[in-house]
């Protein structure tokens, strides 16, 4: 096979079919690389022009997946299969550039007289079992390569098909509307029920709305990246009907000045640069890179000359006003990521259209990042539709068994934004041998799942980005929170200052609480942190600084004992060192405008069904959602402290008996209590954390 395959001239990027008369662009050279492509079996020249309608009378649709490599290579992928992935997994970000894609795109241009067709890149995958498809469509440069930094990455979670439309192709914006919804519906008939995911990238975003009006019965996900749905009112309409009459011999310098009016070009530069090197490094990288960026911008010449972009133009506008024509048809789930230094099209504000006009939309803005996002540093896709809940294997969203672990790029990248509070808390870990000995570090908590960590909240549950982060930093164990249900509505969406924190927090497992939730995170033995004061605890009045305000009854315990869970009671201070609290909810409620509007909001949580706890008496009912006024204080560090872990495996009575399932609860609050209160003595006593663990041993052992 690799032989005849050998005699074939085409770009190392693909692979094609043997009825196809591919023109000479390069000779292959591995066909079983990582970095390689393969190129489905869409590609016929039919009278020499292009043409999907005839294409298709003579040949269906050939699965990409199972189409033309070596019956060796697919034997290794299907040993590749996994059926999750590992936390801290290579996502292999950085590790392709925007050289790469124009490397890829002088050369898969190149005139073969074909239509549209579908390929898939190797590096973009095996992805992981019961995957379901993204369809990549691509902007006006038509190569299909507009997702080279986030191939590896979709490919362990997606099966990737990417769309490569002829640099000469001139099918119109109707026909490829068919030809996208021909395959959506095919692929559809054999999965009917796993979603198709479908990445609009610009131009793309346009005929993504297109399909999706046209296929409404179809559970769709919807990625548009700066849509051209707003290209009529282009900052650049005064240079369009310049184009037309620019000499041919000085259409070499456009597609350099689209480069720079398209995207940044120091921040597709800075793709492949640690940002945590010296700055003397990082100049010097940046500047190799910006050099070999600027020597490769020619090829964009080849990738789009001056006949197909006069043409790509036309069908911009085409694809702008039949897309538009179709919103109110589109009942797919939609995501925009918007770009707020978009130079070419008024991106920000048509993704508040686009939210205002759609069912079902959510936004996302990039305020610093261009045209092209998905060539620039910093976007991550997989880690936007991971952190929107967007990644789904069947027709709703699983936060427990559709939920990606994170990766190491996206756990670097948090460490970086995050090292200002993590420097600024410094977190302290302490944990209970089964001896009763108290020791630095986590090795008094189990390391096999099911464990559950059960504590009291600190105020605004400060404490959860620190101990989430030095847990997976000391253990490699991701911490699944149970957070309140708020978090995940619209009702949050809505705040623009929050989403940030809630996407992170959704990044790294965060889970609603709900009892089928709590019982799947057992069940697959993960490691579960559980607040069961919940919001009334996080947001504490003053006065009530440490304060454990736990529900009477024992929410937890039994469906614990029932997994042979692990418990482990902990302790944490540190919040008087950070912040004082100023502004309460009992000094808020009394301002009229702002009281009014907390009462408003919460009372729109209720009606929405988002409450926790309306059946219950007392001050756990009380959990009004609020914002509290903090003046924050330096230094300030926490401090936690790991009880003695409690078994509950062959504890049948704790499931059985709810008196005894009661009298372990009051105990946990009783440990969590005196796990605070014994650090507060040990730290008062010295500031030496070293004088700290000489005393820690010689203090009565907790239980």
């Amino acid at each position: 096979m690799a032989s005849l395959l050998h005699n074939f001239w085409a770009t190392p990027r693909f692979g094609l079919s043997p009825d196809y008369k591919p023109q000479c662009i390069a000779r292959i050279a591995c066909l079983a690389s990582r970095d390689s492509t393969f190129l489905s079996s869409d590609s016929v020249i039919v009278n020499g022009v292009s043409s999907i309608e005839e294409k298709e009378k003579s040949s269906p649709i050939v699965d990409v997946k199972n189409g033309h490599l070596a019956p060796a290579i697919k034997e290794k992928n299907k040993e590749d299969i996994q059926n999750k992935l590992e936390t801290l997994w290579d996502d292999g970000y950085g590790t392709q550039t925007v050289k790469d894609y124009l490397e890829i795109g002088s050369e898969i241009v190149k005139p073969d007289g074909g239509p549209p067709r579908w390929f898939t890149p190797i590096s973009a995958g095996p992805p992981l079992e019961n995957s379901p498809l993204l369809l990549f469509l691509p902007g006006m440069d038509g190569t299909g390569m507009g997702l080279v930094l986030h191939e590896k990455a979709l490919g362990k979670v997606f099966q990737v098909w990417c769309l490569h439309i002829p640099v000469y192709d001139r099918t119109p914006f109707d026909e490829l509307v068919k030809f996208v919804g021909r395959t959506v519906r095919m692929k559809h008939a054999s999965s009917p029920n796993k979603p198709i995911y479908l990445v609009g990238d610009s131009f793309g975003g346009c005929l993504a709305l297109a399909v999706a009006a046209h296929n409404p019965e179809i559970d769709l996900v919807l990625i548009l990246a700066n849509p051209a749905t707003s290209f009529d009112r282009t900052q650049l309409q005064p240079l369009l009907p310049l184009l037309k009459s620019l000499p041919d011999e000085f259409h070499v310098t456009v597609p350099y000045l689209l480069s720079f009016i398209m995207g940044d070009p120091l921040k597709m530069a800075m793709v492949n640069i640690d940002s945590m090197l010296p700055p003397g490094q990082i100049i010097q990288r940046l500047s190799g890179n910006l050099t070999d960026l600027l020597a490769h911008l020619y090829g964009l010449a080849d990738i789009i000359p001056k006949e197909t972009l006069l043409w790509k133009l036309k069908l911009l506008r085409s694809a702008s006003s039949y897309s538009n024509s179709r919103l109110h048809a589109v009942n797919a789930e939609v995501l925009v990521i918007a770009s707020g230094k978009d130079n070419m099209l008024p991106s920000e504000n048509e993704a508040q259209r686009l939210k205002n006009s759609l069912r079902n939309c959510t936004v996302r803005y990039f305020k610093d990042n261009g045209h092209t996002i998905l060539l620039e540093n910093g976007v991550n896709l997989l880690s936007i539709i991971k952190a929107t809940s967007k990644y789904r294997c069947s027709k709703r969203h699983d936060y427990v068994m559709d939920f990606l672990p994170p990766s190491k790029s996206e756990f670097k990248n948090t460490t970086k934004d995050n090292s200002w509070f993590f420097n600024f808390t410094g977190p302290v870990m302490l944990s209970t041998m089964e001896n009763g000995k108290i020791v630095r570090g986590l090795a008094g908590v189990p390391r096999e799942g099911p464990v559950l960590l059960v504590g009291y909240h600190m105020l605004m549950g400060l404490e959860i980005v620190p101990l989430v982060h030095e847990y997976l930093t000391q253990t490699k164990i991701l911490l699944r929170g149970i957070a309140h249900p708020t978090l995940f509505t619209q009702l949050v969406e809505s705040r623009p200052n929050a989403t940030s924190f809630v996407d992170m927090l959704k990044l790294y497992g965060a889970t609603p609480v709900t009892a089928s939730n709590f019982f799947k995170l057992l069940a697959t033995k993960s490691h579960v942190l559980l607040y069961p004061g919940g919001a009334r605890e996080a947001l504490h009045r003053k006065g009530e600084e440490y304060k454990v305000i736990w529900p009477d009854r024992q929410e937890f315990i039994r469906m614990a004992a029932k997994f042979g869970a692990t418990i482990v009671p902990f302790g944490v201070v540190g919040e008087d060192d950070i912040a004082q609290l100023v502004l309460d909810y009992d000094d808020l409620k009394s301002i009229p405008i702002l009281g009014d509007q907390i009462r408003s909001e919460n009372e729109e949580a209720a009606r929405s069904g988002f409450t926790v706890r309306g059946d219950m008496d007392g001050e756990i009912a009380n959990q009004m959602l609020y914002i509290p006024g903090l003046l924050p204080k330096i230094p300030g560090r926490f401090y936690f402290l790991f009880g003695k872990p409690i078994h509950t495996k062959g504890r049948q009575d704790l499931v059985k008996d709810r008196e005894k399932a009661r009298e372990l609860y009051l105990q946990m609050s009783t440990i969590c209590m005196k796990n605070g209160t014994m650090i507060v003595l040990g730290r008062s006593m010295t500031s030496s954390i070293k004088f700290m663990m000489k005393l820690a041993d010689q203090l009565i052992p907790l239980f």
